[in-house]
């Protein structure tokens, strides 16, 4: 029996160099292509780096039909849009990407997709159970892209897999990734001299180390199990933690004070962040892992803390 032949989009982000790495090096695996809007600084040895992108239908139909590839993981995403990217090009790249992967996979007969959802994807909700597990409804938030967008994803896939049960699929809803070299805008939020909190909420994060994400991303296409996973480690942090692992004071909002200063600071260029992004600190989607563990058969080697410590150690924080 030959091993698989796998696409990766969104090869040339943090993720997905990891993947590729991760892929190129398995013995079940014999072509890994990977594709970006620009090939990488560095290629990967044992793998293949082509450009394409996804919101170009064409050259995703080709780049998986030249490869005859089986297995598709999709990556290729608008996680921290730049400085004035608008909403319509990260909806291009985040569902209409996404569509043209589907639409391509189904084309040439792939055999399996494994896609990089999110937490994002139940949206942030006064309402949402204290723990979310992966028969919660996928509701997004309309006010928030990135959240919008990964509901709208998820519900075309959930529509295909009852149009092509053919094609398998592996869905992970993935917490909070950190690793030793992360820096966004989430852990930008725990670089500040006093860590912000919306008062009266805990903000619980849950977070995944990048090296448990990508052997996971592994075991999506080379084993048999298909289906829906939440991605994280045990455990949770809340922002009081957080700081105080840090050595450092909270300083709390009223959630309207923060949302007003939000909405006028935002065109005058003082902060990446809008008013719509209250609830992201408010109501924190809090992964529960256990159909990861007991069903996909995988163990994250870091708990949350442990992974927040990790990352901590190695930023010198």
């Amino acid at each position: 029996m030959t091993g698989h032949r796998v696409l990766v989009t969104g090869a040339d982000g943090f993720l997905g160099r990891s993947v590729v790495q991760g892929l190129a090096a398995s013995p079940a695996v014999d072509v890994v292509v990977g594709t970006d809007l620009r090939l990488p600084d560095e290629a990967t040895p044992g793998a293949v780096h082509e450009i394409a992108d996804v919101t170009d239908p064409a050259a995703v139909d080709a780049v998986i039909g030249r490869h005859g590839v089986d297995t598709v993981v999709h990556l290729a995403s608008i996680v921290n849009p730049g400085r004035g990217m608008s909403d319509e090009l990260a909806y291009r790249v985040d569902v209409e990407g996404s569509r043209h992967v589907l639409d391509a996979c189904i084309a040439h007969g792939v055999r399996r997709l494994v896609v990089s959802s999110s937490g994002a994807a139940y949206g942030y909700h006064a309402d949402s159970p204290a723990w979310i597990t992966e028969d919660q409804p996928v509701r997004g938030n309309d006010a928030f892209a990135y959240s919008r967008h990964k509901r709208l994803v998820e519900q075309m896939l959930a529509a295909e897999r009852e149009a092509h049960p053919g094609l398998e699929q592996v869905v992970l809803r993935i917490g909070t990734i950190l690793g030793a070299t992360v820096d966004n805008q989430i852990t930008d939020l725990f670089r500040a001299r006093r860590l912000l909190r919306i008062a009266g909420s805990d903000s619980p994060f849950v977070f995944i180390w990048d090296e448990d994400l990508a052997a996971i991303m592994l075991q999506a296409v080379t084993g048999h199990v298909t289906g829906v996973f939440n991605v994280a480690g045990d455990g949770a942090m809340t922002v009081r933690e957080i700081a105080a692992a840090l050595g450092k004071p909270t300083l709390p909002v009223p959630e309207p004070v923060l949302r007003t200063a939000l909405r006028v600071a935002r065109p005058l260029r003082l902060t990446q962040y809008g008013p719509e992004q209250t609830k992201f600190l408010q109501y924190r989607p809090v992964l529960d892992n256990s159909r990861l563990k007991d069903v996909f058969g995988y163990r994250p080697t870091k708990t949350s803390r442990e992974a927040f410590a990790a990352w901590q150690a190695a930023q010198g924080l």
